[in-house]
């Protein structure tokens, strides 16, 4: 397909197009001529896949770029390249404070990692966002929510390993592997706060509307 037509299919605007073509974001198309290219299903993906990182994750180009580039390394290992993804489309926080909140909350995480055989890198990002959200549930009187974390990574273990299962059997190759758990985080986020808050209005009518 030209170029107009793989905007039209994909939803990007041929400016956009050309500007991750430029940033290397897109790889080129098959040239038919000196001015004009050939696009496939594979740039179609990639637009989708680029889209949802800076429309949905909000990650910067640069860092897609990086996304980008470990989904089309072919010598890191497919988990490598999903914890590259992670990485880029986690915030980087550092923890703010060292309160007794936070000693509490940092070894109800060990102790969590621990328990679940959790195979987890210390530098994660998202040990730290953990961390800071159990101290805080535990700062403003919480403590009932922060014991709940056990429940809630039963839950998390359950709905993650039937993705990772259902990726597996749908995209065989590697790097779609890598890019479906990619999109799957984004959007999976957003997908489980949407049925978190329509159950909890559901509950909430149950047990207290008059």
């Amino acid at each position: 397909m030209r170029i107009a037509e793989l905007s039209r299919v994909s939803g990007v605007p041929v400016p956009t197009i050309k500007y991750y073509l430029r940033e290397n974001l897109l790889p080129p198309g098959e040239l038919t001529s000196p001015n004009q290219a050939s696009y496939g299903d594979l740039h179609v993906r990639r637009l989708r896949l680029i889209r949802a990182l800076v429309d949905l994750a909000g990650v910067p180009v640069a860092q897609v770029k990086e996304v980008l580039e470990g989904l089309d390394s072919d010598t890191m290992s497919l988990h490598d390249q999903i914890g590259r993804a992670h990485r880029a489309i986690t915030s980087h926080r550092q923890l703010t404070s060292c309160t007794p909140d936070t000693e509490a909350a940092a070894a109800q995480v060990d102790a969590l990692l621990a328990s679940r055989k959790w195979t987890v890198d210390s530098d994660a990002p998202a040990l730290t966002t953990l961390t800071e959200t159990i101290a805080t549930m535990r700062s403003l009187g919480q403590e009932h929510l922060a014991d709940l974390v056990n429940a809630y990574a039963d839950a998390v273990e359950k709905f993650t390993d039937l993705e990772i299962a259902a990726v597996t059997a749908n995209h065989p190759t590697p790097d779609q592997i890598a890019e479906s758990v990619i999109i799957g985080t984004i959007l999976g986020e957003t997908l489980i706060s949407s049925l978190r808050l329509l159950a909890q209005e559901s509950i909430s009518a149950h047990r207290w509307h008059q």
